[in-house]
């Protein structure tokens, strides 16, 4: 049951930094309009516009598994018993 509540917040974690990023997109956008304009074609803003698009949720994903290792690691941590210095002789 607790496997169950971690992958939800992990999932949770993972749509709420995919979609809190837009900075790439707007950057991809910023960049073909104007080429759009001077090749007179939308490919530029497709091609710029998704590829900003795919690096905004690549960045979130990355930043929610990275959190999520970090939380991992600390719960091994605090679950494993200390090592006393006498008993390791």
């Amino acid at each position: 049951m607790a496997e169950k509540g971690e992958v939800k917040q992990l999932e949770d974690c993972t749509v709420a930094n995919a979609l809190g990023t837009w900075v790439f997109s707007i950057a991809g956008a910023l960049i073909a309009i104007p080429i759009g304009i001077k090749r007179k074609s939308l490919g530029p803003l497709v091609f710029f516009g998704t590829t900003g698009t795919m690096v905004d949720i690549i960045v979130g994903i990355t930043a929610c598994e990275r959190e999520h290792a970090e939380r991992q690691k600390m719960m091994m941590s605090h679950s494993e018993p200390p090592l006393d210095s006498d008993s390791a002789l």
